[in-house]
């Protein structure tokens, strides 16, 4: 299957989303903060970026458009995941570059559901 960035500062979150990505069979990498997942997307390469909004110093709405302006990532497919339920976030968000967005709390069909949608399946 994928592997999958997790890009969230809430630990709760992280391991909720990991046990999701791990029992489909996906393979799970963290980021703690926006800067560290510019840092590490760049070297592990994921095929998928799961990326909450609300960070300290860089949010994700930051990190999504920097890592969909840069040409090394631009095709990296970002699901921005928020629990800002809001049009005009879905719309900002997908303005930065997201390709899917989804409300927390994370359900599991939705998230394998969109995964699924941005890899082309």
């Amino acid at each position: 299957m994928a592997r999958v960035m997790i890009v969230d500062d809430s630990p709760t979150d992280v391991q909720n989303i990991k046990g999701i990505l791990t029992r489909a069979g996906h393979v799970a990498l963290e980021a703690s903060s926006g800067q560290d997942a510019l840092d590490r997307i760049k070297q592990e390469m994921p095929e998928v970026v799961i990326m909450d909004v609300v960070m300290p110093g860089v949010n994700g709405f930051q990190a999504t458009r920097m890592l969909s302006k840069d040409p090394a990532t631009a095709a990296i497919p970002i699901i921005v995941i928020s629990s800002k339920n809001q049009e005009s976030d879905r719309m900002w968000a997908m303005r930065q570059g997201a390709r899917e967005y989804i409300i927390k709390p994370v359900k599991e069909a939705d998230l394998l559901g969109k995964i699924k949608l941005v890899l082309g399946g």
